[in-house]
């Protein structure tokens, strides 16, 4: 499956033909993404986070999760996806992650209009929620960009590499979806 977002960037659903380009990102970027991202096993090492993808096609084929590499010009930058997909309430969650080199080019943004129109047509969503750590001040920007309504503070909601992190609760329904 592919979403095209614009002539450079597309969304492609992960396979195991991905781990090594989404895996350079991850190496190039570990210790920014540690700030807020709990890697556990999955990123330990190029094995274990094949692992990983082999589990994101299993989560897809369940219904579960949806996961997206995020191509630039054929070249992996990132991952997104629809998470927590609750079809009888008809929600999910996106979380996305983007290596530094690639920040501030609208990527996230794009990337995030394209799967939430995906996420409200073709699976019939009424409700999409981003959360984002209180502190992740790139990331709580694009609920922002994207007129999603805050709901409110998770307190100690996440746990990332032994600390518990407040997020940041925002959704958007989709009678409020304009692409």
């Amino acid at each position: 499956m592919r979403i095209n977002i614009d002539e450079n960037i597309y969304l492609e659903l992960i396979a195991e033909q991905h781990a090594a380009g989404l895996y350079a990102v991850i190496e190039a970027n570990r210790a920014r993404f540690a700030e807020f991202l709990a890697w556990g096993d999955n990123a330990g090492s190029l094995e274990n986070f094949n692992n990983y993808i082999k589990n994101c096609e299993l989560q897809y084929q369940q219904g579960n999760d949806i996961n997206f590499v995020i191509l630039l010009d054929e070249k992996p930058v990132g991952k997104m996806g629809l998470h927590y997909i609750n079809t009888h309430n008809r929600s999910a969650e996106i979380g996305y992650w983007l290596g530094k080199s690639e920040e501030g080019k609208g990527i996230i943004t794009k990337s995030c209009k394209g799967l939430i129109s995906y996420g409200f047509t073709a699976l019939d969503l009424n409700r999409i929620e981003i959360k984002a750590a209180v502190s992740n001040v790139r990331s709580l920007a694009i609920p922002k960009k994207l007129n999603f309504t805050k709901e409110g503070i998770l307190r100690q909601a996440d746990q990332v590499n032994g600390r518990f992190l407040d997020l940041v609760l925002y959704s958007m329904l989709r009678e409020e979806w304009t692409s």
